[in-house]
């Protein structure tokens, strides 16, 4: 049987970079093996239907914004709250279209976030949590696609981006 894959969803790359910074300085180094990311689902199959069905459903999404709506606690961790409708349409829709293979992980609503920090001490998230929502606003950026990567025990392996044509 084939490593699970993970969906994520396609940011704005400026976004996306901004994540990526604050997760490489405040992520510990030897548990960080991935740019910053928001899970839609974490298991997968490794089939090709599931590929066949993920180019169907987002090549008729048309790209829509989200939005970082403010810096959330994970206990061990920091992470920035997601929010968007249209988010939440679409992962329903893949939950629909997946429903029979899904992890009872991947059937529960998300609470969409992009992590930045995690597996570290609860006093030190609280004290970047402090530094970020200091001077944070929020902010909206697109949604282009979704990616799916295969997982490989602590890193992923990329496979492919499917775009929003719609």
């Amino acid at each position: 049987m084939n490593p699970p894959l993970v969906a994520t969803l396609s940011i704005d790359p400026a976004a996306q970079a901004y994540f990526d910074d604050l997760r490489m300085r405040h992520f510990p180094k030897e548990r960080n093996h991935l740019n910053a990311h928001l899970t839609l689902f974490n298991a997968l199959p490794d089939e090709a239907w599931i590929f066949e069905k993920m180019q169907t459903l987002t090549g008729s999404q048309v790209a829509f914004e989200v939005k970082a709506d403010q810096v959330m606690s994970l206990g061990g961790g920091t992470a920035f709250k997601i929010v968007s409708p249209q988010l939440a349409l679409l992962h329903r829709n893949l939950q629909i279209h997946y429903q029979e293979v899904l992890t009872n992980q991947d059937k529960q609503k998300r609470n969409f976030h992009i992590t930045v920090q995690n597996k570290v001490e609860p006093a030190v998230a609280k004290s970047l949590q402090a530094e970020l929502r200091a001077t944070f606003e929020p902010f909206s950026f697109a949604a282009g696609g979704v990616h799916l990567w295969r997982y490989l025990g602590g890193p992923w392996e990329f496979l492919r981006t499917y775009r929003f044509n719609g």
